[in-house]
């Protein structure tokens, strides 16, 4: 989607995905988060980075620094997305264990790290940045507190399923979200994809059983049905 977007004339951004500034940076401060921006601008300018939307203090931070920015969240099936993270990060060495004895050792793992987050907003937690693959699709307690951040008209709630089963009238709905003018891109394909082994029967069934009520949650706050 952020590609499909930067393809638009009125929409422009950094020139690479996640900038990372209201989480991994914060540090840095304003300027050098405006520095990514481009000198040209265009009538529309924005990001992407995902964990964002998980980050504990990243909604008081960008309404504080953008309170009127429009923010899309884009989600996936909570068991496909952990799956799909754990793999990221064997992919990049970072994670010697297999699934299941990482998700299970998700907590260990993140013991006392929230709370230094929060005590600490300077503090960067690799744990946190790299081992919490069911923590980050608990969506709804994520989305409550952008919600508690920004009326709910400055944030569209969309689902991976539904870009793959409409891209192009997805890509229109987003469009008339931000105010960017009608276009159609003609194709729309796919900017990123990595094979990989499918996830064991049981530990799917497992996860899918973890995840009900997290799903319900989901479904009542966003008043709609979920498409996994």
């Amino acid at each position: 989607m952020y590609a499909y977007l930067r393809w638009h004339p009125d929409i422009t951004g950094p020139s690479f995905k996640e900038v990372s500034f209201f989480d991994r940076h914060y540090a840095q401060g304003e300027r050098w988060y405006r520095g990514h921006m481009p000198l040209r601008q265009r009538p529309l300018v924005g990001e992407a980075s995902p964990s964002y939307l998980f980050h504990p203090l990243a909604p008081d931070r960008v309404a504080r620094l953008l309170p009127d920015a429009r923010l899309i969240a884009l989600l996936r099936s909570p068991v496909e997305r952990a799956f799909s993270h754990y793999q990221h990060e064997v992919a990049l060495g970072r994670e010697p264990l297999s699934f299941e004895e990482a998700t299970a050792r998700e907590d260990e793992r993140m013991r006392g790290e929230l709370e230094r987050m929060l005590s600490e907003p300077s503090y960067f937690s690799y744990a946190w940045w790299n081992y919490t693959y069911l923590a980050r699709g608990r969506y709804a307690e994520q989305l409550e507190r952008w919600f508690a951040s920004f009326p709910r008209e400055q944030l569209l709630v969309l689902f991976t399923e539904e870009l793959a089963a409409d891209t192009a009238g997805t890509y229109r709905r987003v469009l008339d979200f931000l105010g960017a003018g009608a276009r159609d891109l003609g194709s729309y394909p796919r900017i990123f994809e990595r094979d990989y082994e499918d996830m064991a029967h049981e530990t799917r069934e497992q996860l899918q059983q973890v995840f009900v009520e997290p799903n319900r949650q989901l479904a009542a706050l966003l008043g709609r049905d979920l498409p996994w």
